[in-house]
């Protein structure tokens, strides 16, 4: 969007909510014009892990709660209404949320990870998000192309898959996936060619581990975002995943992201999980149950 879009639109919000009324002033154009953010500065909000409680009976208590979560708790308000830091941190956030689920991931990051990428049976984004049971099936063009690159009977298949937040691939894929393909080769597992699905949902791993014929797939997903975070992606894992594979036989790490499990410490992670994998022929409840016994 360029400048004077920018411009039209905030002063069309301004207008819908009554801050102004009729059309603006040339001075309040020009005021809305120079601001900072139109001009490529940084915008600058106030820290929101402060306790914003006016006049509180126990400030100690409030801090000590606020820094126990990522949270959004004692924000105060200004009569009926959030204060105006809190409000601005939202906006920011839910238009960070609404970026992760309709951008895609780029082909510069997929070119700095070394990614090849095939697409599922989902023609767009809009029909990505409406029908979520073609976003677990391959185009046939994209069976051709993995079968042409990826060799078939590695032990472990990893594959990147967008889901809802393109932003979690981005922020998270360079750490992640060396640390479990150096994990994994450190143990003597074998690693087919990781690869990148779009449009994909978590359920495309089966396809990819019935195509490739491997013990395990590993698929790192971008998870739906929320106003804490829109970098959070998880990991499912499965063994002999096909067909009859079903939720219960997926072993699910989570929250991966700077705020939660770091990148390069849950690729570490993975790599023991699959060996346990391995070792027991099994993933999901059955894993559990085995290294119970």
């Amino acid at each position: 969007m360029n400048e004077q879009a920018l411009i039209e639109s905030v002063i069309s919000k301004l207008l819908e909510e009554g801050v102004i009324n009729g059309a603006p002033s040339a001075k309040t154009t020009a005021a809305i014009a120079s601001s900072a953010s139109f001009h490529g500065a940084p915008v600058t909000l106030p820290p929101l892990d402060e306790v914003k409680v006016d006049n509180p009976k126990n400030m100690a208590a409030l801090e000590a709660m606020r820094k126990s979560t990522p949270a959004r708790i004692l924000m105060g308000r200004c009569g009926a209404r959030q204060k105006t830091h809190s409000f601005l941190h939202f906006q920011a956030d839910h238009a960070a949320a609404v970026d992760a689920v309709f951008l895609d991931v780029s082909d510069a990051c997929l070119a700095e990870n070394g990614l090849f990428g095939v697409q599922t049976t989902v023609k767009d984004k809009d029909e990505f998000l409406m029908k979520p049971e073609l976003g677990k099936k391959l185009s046939e063009e994209a069976k051709k192309t993995i079968l042409d690159k990826c060799e078939k009977g590695a032990q472990v298949q990893i594959i990147v898959v967008d889901g809802l937040s393109s932003t979690a691939i981005e922020a998270n894929i360079a750490d992640t996936v060396p640390a479990l393909m150096q994990g994994l080769k450190a143990e003597g597992i074998s690693v087919g060619t990781p690869f990148f699905v779009k449009y994909g949902r978590v359920g495309v791993m089966d396809e990819v581990g019935a195509l490739l014929n491997c013990d395990v797939v590993v698929e790192l997903i971008g998870e739906r975002p929320g106003l804490i975070t829109a970098e959070s992606m998880s990991a499912y894992m499965a063994y002999n995943a096909g067909e009859k594979t079903v939720e219960a036989d997926r072993t699910i790490i989570s929250n991966i992201h700077k705020g939660g499990t770091p990148p390069a410490e849950a690729g570490a992670h993975m790599a023991t999980v699959v060996k346990q994998m391995l070792t027991q022929k099994a993933s999901g409840v059955a894993l559990s149950e085995a290294m119970k016994g």
